[in-house]
C-alpha cells in the first residue's frame, strides 16, 4: 500500500493518524513478507494480530494461516477492515483494548486448542504490557514475531554487562532474537524512531535451561517466581551501585553476609546487577530466597 492509497483512505474515513495510538501504517513490502516468512506460518496456525491498521500484514497472514484474528482499537479502521476482508472466511476483526481482553477468551476466539501465534506491527506504546501479558499468562502464544522500537528489540535480546529488567524478564520466559533492522522510512507517517523486527519462541511451561542447570528437582518445584522477581529487581534497583549493596539494602540482610555470599558464587566484589546471567539468577536465588 503506497502513502498516497493511505492518505486518500484517511480521508475518506476521516483517520487522522494517531502517535498515542501508535498508528504507523507499514508501507514497506519488503519487510512485509520478512516479518510473514518469519512467522514461518503453515495452514494449521493460528494468529493474532494487534493493530492491523489498514491491514496490509492482514492481507499476508490471512493467505497462510488457518485463521487470523485482528484486535482494532480504532472503530473507523474496523469498518474499513470488515469491508476489505469480507470475503474472507479465516479471518475475525474484533473491536477492542488488547490489554483488556483475556488469552483465554482469545485462544477460544481462534479456536487453535491454546497454541497461536502473535505476528504484528505492535504500537510502540503498548510494547511492554503486551510483552508482559502473553509471556506471564496463560495460555501463552508459541512464539512472537512483532515490529517494535529498535531500541526496546536492543534491550531485550542485551547479555550479561547489559541486561536489565526488561532482557531478564523476556529471556525468563523465552528465546529473543532480532530478524532485522527496520528504517523509519518504512512507516506512514514516519516515527521518530527506528524498528527491529523481533521474535521470540515462548515456552509454554518451565523454566529456562539455565535454571534447571542450577537448581536441584526440589527447588525448581518450590520455586517461587514473586520471590525470584522481588531478588530481580532489588538488584537492579540502583544500577550504577554494587550489586552486594543493592541485595543488602533491598533484602535488609547484613552487609558482610552479602558480600561473602557473593564470594562464594565467583562474583566479583564490584560487579552490578546488570553484569548477570540468567543462571548467575537462579544461584542468586539459590543463595538469598531458598
Amino acid at each position: 500500500m503506497t502513502i498516497s492509497e493511505i492518505k486518500k483512505l484517511c480521508n475518506d474515513y476521516g483517520i487522522k493518524p494517531s502517535k498515542a495510538k501508535g498508528q504507523n501504517f507499514l508501507i514497506n513490502e519488503v519487510v512485509l513478507k520478512k516479518i510473514v516468512a518469519s512467522a514461518n506460518l503453515t495452514k494449521d496456525d493460528c494468529v493474532l494480530e494487534i493493530g492491523p491498521g489498514f491491514g496490509v500484514l492482514t492481507e499476508e497472514l490471512i493467505k497462510s494461516s488457518q485463521k487470523v484474528l485482528s484486535v482494532e482499537l480504532d472503530k473507523r479502521l474496523v469498518l474499513f477492515l470488515n469491508k476489505k476482508f469480507k470475503q474472507a472466511k479465516n479471518w475475525e476483526v474484533l473491536e477492542a483494548d488488547i490489554l483488556k481482553i483475556k488469552n483465554i477468551d482469545i485462544a477460544e476466539k481462534l479456536g487453535c486448542s491454546e497454541n497461536y501465534k502473535i505476528v504484528s506491527n505492535l504500537p510502540y506504546s503498548i510494547t511492554k504490557p503486551v510483552l508482559k501479558k502473553f509471556l506471564t499468562y496463560q495460555p501463552k502464544p508459541t512464539e512472537m514475531v512483532v515490529l517494535v522500537q529498535k531500541e526496546v528489540a536492543q534491550k531485550i535480546v542485551a547479555q550479561p554487562g547489559e541486561m536489565g529488567l526488561l532482557s531478564i524478564s523476556v529471556q525468563f520466559y523465552g528465546q529473543p532474537e532480532i530478524i532485522d533492522y527496520i528504517s523509519k522510512e518504512s512507516f506512514f507517517p514516519q516515527p521518530k524512531v527506528e524498528s527491529a523486527i523481533l521474535k521470540i519462541k515462548i515456552r509454554k511451561i518451565g523454566y529456562p535451561a539455565e535454571f534447571s542447570q542450577v537448581l536441584s528437582a526440589k527447588e525448581l518445584q518450590n520455586f517461587q517466581e514473586n520471590k525470584f522477581w522481588q531478588l530481580v529487581k532489588f538488584g537492579l534497583s540502583s544500577p550504577r551501585k554494587q550489586l552486594q549493596n543493592n541485595l543488602a539494602n533491598g533484602l535488609k540482610i547484613d552487609h558482610l553476609d552479602t558480600k561473602n555470599k557473593l564470594k562464594i558464587m565467583g562474583l566479583r566484589e564490584d560487579c552490578r546487577g546488570q553484569d548477570l546471567s540468567l543462571a548467575d539468577w537462579a544461584r542468586l536465588y539459590q543463595q538469598f530466597m531458598v
